[in-house]
């Protein structure tokens, strides 16, 4: 096995995450296999390569001889990381769902362990330029879903991924972020004490190895495996042409359950958000219990209707309410009047003015009883 760690090492260095000619050899002749046939360039004779491919397969081969798998596994051991495969037991099989598009291998840092982690899990994502509404609802909904025992998924990026982590880590759950440059490189370098906590006490993950920095074609790709992780994705935030909108549609193409958060109309960080509610499949989420309800199992994970709110007078007996009820919202009354219009005794009735005025509900006026301006409010 570690022939076999050092080769995908090796794998992840020389050629960009998910390419499906790579996985395509791997499934083929084996990871040790697929290198060798990158170093000399022998493709098996029932493998079909195209022009583009084996122009691919020679880019590859150029940078086999400046990679050093050896020395990205010794610095990965020194900062606390480790390198997890295909067939490892911390390697979560739903990324098999990829299919040509799954990872050779991650490098991981941080003391979580990932398979477990997502077992039950909810990717939340969104805009780098979210709104105060964006950041407390991402960070709202991960702070409480962790609280239920969900671990939270996302990419480390400004905005929406920034605050679902940061939600999740204030309610001590677990939060795993998705790299697309190494997991010893803070980027964006705003958020270096965040990832620095989280390798602490969640996860860090990356298709590339130690060092490797940041370039736009990671940022869509790895959205891939932030939705192959999770049970289902809530995109929180997103403009017309986001990158967590990538995330849904990947989502979607997966199997997974794809959720959005509606936003101010006249928001343009809600514009994605909006298309996404218009499309057959996505569910409306405006709190965890929905979310959890979604991707939870069938039967078990049903989210309570919402409380309304009790108000004073819901509090009250049903014969204090109706004489409550029967008081003119203009103007006053007197007690025969209201014994009138309930159907008791008057005596009745004053007994339960009494209990009104005590309350705050009605109050005497020159010509009987009258609502007091707190009663005659609808609520």
């Amino acid at each position: 096995m570690n022939a076999e760690r050092t080769t995908r090492a090796a794998l992840t260095a020389i050629a960009e995450p998910g390419e499906p000619f790579l996985n395509r050899i791997i499934d083929h002749s084996g990871a040790e296999k697929a290198l060798d046939i990158i170093r000399t360039a022998r493709i098996p004779h029932d493998l079909t390569v195209t022009a583009k491919e084996f122009q691919r397969l020679d880019q590859w081969r150029v940078r086999l001889a400046t990679v050093d798998p050896d020395q990205d596994l010794a610095v990965c051991d020194r900062f606390g990381g480790r390198l997890i495969c295909p067939g490892d037991p911390e390697w979560p099989t739903t990324l098999d769902d990829l299919a040509d598009h799954r990872p050779y291998a991650l490098w991981l840092r941080g003391p979580e362990n990932l398979r477990f982690a997502c077992l039950r899990s909810v990717a939340i994502v969104g805009s780098r330029a979210a709104s105060p509404y964006g950041l407390r609802t991402a960070a709202d909904l991960a702070s409480d879903l962790t609280d239920q025992g969900w671990t939270v998924i996302s990419g480390g990026a400004l905005g929406i991924d920034a605050a679902a982590h940061r939600g999740a880590l204030a309610a001590d759950g677990a939060t795993v972020a998705i790299f697309a440059n190494g997991v010893d490189v803070p980027y964006p370098a705003s958020n270096e004490g965040l990832f620095a906590e989280m390798a602490k006490r969640s996860l860090l993950v990356s298709e590339s190895p130690p060092g490797a920095p940041p370039n736009r074609l990671r940022f869509l790709v790895r959205n891939r495996v932030i939705a192959s992780l999770s049970r289902g994705s809530v995109i929180v935030e997103a403009e017309a042409r986001s990158g967590a909108l990538n995330t849904a549609t990947w989502a979607r193409r997966l199997g997974r359950v794809v959720m959005a958060v509606p936003g101010p109309i006249t928001s343009r960080t809600s514009v994605g958000v909006h298309k996404l509610l218009r499309e057959e499949g996505t569910v409306l989420v405006t709190r965890p219990e929905e979310v959890i309800e979604a991707v939870g199992l069938i039967g078990t994970d049903l989210a309570p209707p919402p409380h309304t709110p009790v108000l004073p007078r819901d509090r009250l007996e049903p014969l204090t309410r109706s004489v409550l009820e029967a008081m003119p919202t203009r103007g006053s009354t007197g007690p025969s009047q209201l014994a009138a219009k309930v159907g008791v005794g008057p005596h009745i009735v004053n007994a339960k003015l009494g209990l009104l005025a005590a309350s705050g509900f009605v109050e005497r006026a020159p010509a009987g009883w009258r609502l007091t301006k707190q009663a005659r409010s609808p609520k």
